[in-house]
């Protein structure tokens, strides 16, 4: 097992990547899908659970864990793998994104961000150095510069200003960052759906030599061609050699297309959100388990799948646990949704290991097309 951080690109298939990291705590099997377990947990599953689905790496919030417990507290416990009981990788995002949407009062200058908490209204300040700190303290493996989300459709001044100050903002981060062996700071590509903005902010963020770089500021409003657009726009820009993590997203859908023009990583909440709503993904489409036609259906979500909760549980089961508002609803859709999340990952990688990316690709997106069949 690697002691630095290391990125093998293994093969490609058309603009599909395979690759792996390598660092001290494992590694992560690329392209990945990131369960999001915000405050130290991925909602409505144990961690034993999440990891024997065959997730490599989970990814932590900066802004809700300095919250609560506290950075300083968390580090006081010995981390945060240590108190939650995760010994693989843990990306941590900067926190950058939930201060502009969840704060109900913030004041944003060059120095950073204050802002209240969402909480107990309490006052705190984050600059580029202060949430790199925070990172540290949670001791997370992947540590994301502090950057400024600006919610489309937006003027262009706006997005230009706030992209300008992201990549500033980037330089403060990796001075802050430092040597820290074993671990990586990536960058954040911003710029909007301005296809310029873009080039210039992967262009600037290049010339710092980071170990990662992510694509930020996307599925926030904008339609799934602009997003593509943008990553069509900014891939080619950035290094080749090293991985490209598309944060925040999103549906099976986006994730496969998304891969198909080369992205290695990328996390969401919708598998647990969307569980917890009675809405499931799977190889056949979506299924919303809340509709009537479930309510005497005994067929699995996918007899095939080897996830108890996909597998041994029936529809009807599964309807009547949403209906009633029954926790065990959303935890069974929570872990059957993941388990389809890293299924597609798996199915994803061998494909392109193999150059059957785009037979896959076609399969894949048939099926889901095709929708989930009722029974004869």
């Amino acid at each position: 097992m690697s002691q630095a951080f290391q990125f093998q690109l293994k093969n490609t298939d058309g603009k599909a990547r395979l690759g792996q990291i390598s660092m001290p705590r494992g590694e992560i099997r690329t392209p990945a899908f990131m369960p999001v377990g915000t405050v130290g947990t991925v909602k409505a599953m144990y961690l034993d659970q999440v990891r024997d689905l065959g997730a490599d790496i989970i990814l932590g919030n900066t802004y809700h864990l300095m919250l609560r417990p506290g950075a300083e507290r968390v580090a006081r416990l010995g981390g945060l793998h240590n108190l939650i009981r995760w010994e693989k990788p843990i990306l941590t995002d900067s926190g950058g994104f939930q201060v502009m949407s969840l704060s109900g009062l913030r004041k944003l200058d060059e120095q950073g961000v204050t802002f209240k908490s969402h909480v107990d209204g309490s006052l705190h300040h984050m600059s580029p150095e202060r949430s790199i700190e925070i990172q540290g303290l949670l001791d997370s493996d992947i540590q994301m510069q502090l950057d400024e989300c600006v919610a489309l459709p937006a003027e262009r001044k706006e997005i230009e200003r706030a992209m300008e100050m992201s990549v500033r903002w980037a330089e403060r981060c990796k001075v802050a960052f430092g040597n820290q062996p074993g671990k990586a700071m990536f960058g954040i590509v911003q710029g909007g759906d301005q296809p310029d903005l873009r080039i210039r902010s992967a262009e600037a963020l290049k010339a710092l030599d980071l170990k990662g770089y992510a694509i930020g500021g996307l599925a926030v409003g904008e339609p799934q061609a602009v997003m593509l657009q943008m990553l069509e726009t900014t891939l080619p820009v950035l290094p080749n050699e090293k991985p490209r993590y598309l944060m925040g997203v999103g549906t099976p859908e986006d994730i496969l297309k998304s891969v198909a023009v080369g992205v290695d990583m990328f996390d969401c909440v919708m598998p647990t959100r969307s569980g917890r709503h009675g809405l499931a993904f799977t190889r056949r489409g979506k299924v919303n388990i809340r509709n009537a036609r479930h309510a005497e259906d005994m067929r699995p979500l996918d007899e095939a799948s080897s996830c108890p909760a996909s597998r041994d549980y029936s529809r009807a089961y599964l309807h009547h646990l949403v209906r009633s508002n029954e926790a065990l609803g959303g935890m069974l859709l929570s872990w059957h949704n993941l388990a389809y999340y890293q299924e597609l990952m798996q199915g994803i990688r061998a494909a392109i290991a193999e150059n059957r990316f785009a037979d896959f690709y076609a399969e894949t997106m048939e099926n889901w097309a095709r929708g989930d069949i009722e029974p004869v």
